[in-house]
Order: structure tokens, then sequence, then C-alpha cells
């Protein structure tokens, strides 16, 4: 049991249910619950699991095309759970960038490799000849933005009600712009990339 601010006896309720008292912030299904939406820190599980990954593959024996197929097929697949639900803050893709460009460029090795390409041209679509690596930042915000899709077509779900009835529907389609320094701070990120589209 998370408790938010005092509840009078939660040691008797706890062991009424059967469980144990936890504190806030804690992690459950990977995700970070009590946490800041823009909290550096809850990134850090998503940077050590790309570390982790990248300290397991031995690169020197990956030519470039297969170091490219694992960037694409972990590296970037490793943040999308956490981009679904938070912006990420400029610094977190800054250092997940360096991560997998040192990757692609030099795998695991001492020396500095050379960047054949400027990574602004690595990260654009396969269609506009790039290699197809996610730019996190565009990725991110295209993730949040479902929100958006999902907070004008799902009308009877709870959470859909709850935003609704504390920011007021502005219209069928969205929320008026959230100014409060109190509340749901995830949906002032979500609410203000509607004026984006």
């Amino acid at each position: 049991m998370y408790t938010i601010n005092e509840v009078n006896n939660i040691d008797w309720l706890a062991s009424i249910l059967g469980g144990e008292v936890g504190t806030l912030p804690t992690t459950y299904l990977g995700m970070p619950l009590g946490a800041k939406s823009k909290s550096l820190e809850i990134w850090d599980g998503v940077i050590e699991k790309c570390e982790k990954k990248l300290a397991r593959w031995k690169t020197q024996y990956l030519s470039r095309g297969g170091r490219l197929t694992l960037i694409n097929s972990v590296l970037d697949a490793l943040p999308t759970y956490m981009l679904s639900l938070f912006p990420i803050p400029p610094g977190i893709t800054k250092r997940l960038d360096s991560i997998r460009r040192k990757f692609l460029w030099q795998g695991n090795k001492e020396n500095r490799g050379f960047h054949l390409v400027k990574w602004n041209a690595v990260t654009t679509g396969k269609k506009n000849g790039g290699l197809g690596i996610k730019n996190m930042e565009l990725h991110g915000k295209a993730l949040l933005m479902k929100w958006l899709c999902k907070y004008s077509n799902e009308n009877q779900t709870l959470w859909r009600r709850v935003i609704g009835a504390k920011y007021e529907n502005e219209d069928s389609w969205m929320t008026k712009i959230v100014t409060t320094p109190y509340g749901i701070s995830l949906w002032r990120s979500i609410r203000a990339l509607w004026e984006e589209v």
C-alpha cells in the first residue's frame, strides 16, 4: 500500500489486507510512481539498461550494418515505454543520442571512431536518405500526442472524465489550457502539444 499524505492506522489496514506499507516514489510495471514527470532521475533506469546492453554486445565482431540493426531494434525500443507517458528532457535526449552515436560509429573500441554522417541526417527517415534511427525528441512528442487523440475519442473512460472534470472541456476535442501549478503536470505537457497539431 502506498499512501498520499498521512493516513491513520495504515499498518492496521495493511495487516487486514495482507500487504505491506511502501513509500513513494516507487516503480510499478517499470514506470515510476510518485516521481515528478519532468525529473531526470526517472530516466536513469532507461540509460542504465542501454549501457548494460552495450556492455554485453561484442561489437568488434559486428559490422556497421549489424550495429545499426541493434540500434533500431533494441536501443530505440528501450525508451519507448517511458516516452509513451513522460516528456523526455533535452539532457536525456542528448545522452541517449550520444550512446547510440558512439555505438554506431566506433562500437566498443577505445579509439575514437569517425562520424561519417551528421547525426541529424542519420535520424531522418529512410525515405529521406537516413538510416531509420529514431529521433527521440520527435518520437516522444508523437507518443504523447496519441493521448490527445485518445482524449477526443474515449469519452467514457475514467482517466478522460477526470481530466475533463479537472480542467473543464473547452470543446469535445480538448480541455482549456492548463495554467495551475498544481494538478496533473503530465497533462499540462500533453495539452501544450495541442498547439503544435
